[in-house]
């Protein structure tokens, strides 16, 4: 037997793991939510400031909420998974968010 058999095996085994990650994660269907609406927002220039807010309360923190919902492409109730089209002047960018209806 080769000295070279157990690396061979151990790098077979890596690729035959790995293709079948792939396709555990196809059929799964991982990630491939399509965004429901798409949203355009065009940034202009800067405005006129506004007026100053009023201060905030100093080295409290309120209260903590409930726990949302997991994954990436889960979103809270009244809002939607969309893409949002920000344009500015330096270009265009586009981000999958939870847009709120």
């Amino acid at each position: 037997m080769s000295r070279f058999a157990p690396y061979l095996a151990a790098v077979l085994a890596v690729g035959f793991a790995s293709v079948a990650g792939y396709f555990a994660a196809t059929a799964l269907g991982v990630g491939q939510q399509a965004p429901q609406i798409t949203t355009t927002v065009d940034v202009g220039g800067q405005g006129p400031t506004g007026p100053a807010g009023p201060t905030g309360p100093r080295g409290q923190l309120g209260p903590t909420g409930p726990a949302g919902p997991g994954g990436a492409e889960a979103c809270p109730a009244g809002s939607t998974f969309g893409k949002l089209i920000l344009n500015g002047p330096k270009g265009q960018t586009a981000i999958l968010t939870c847009i709120v209806n």
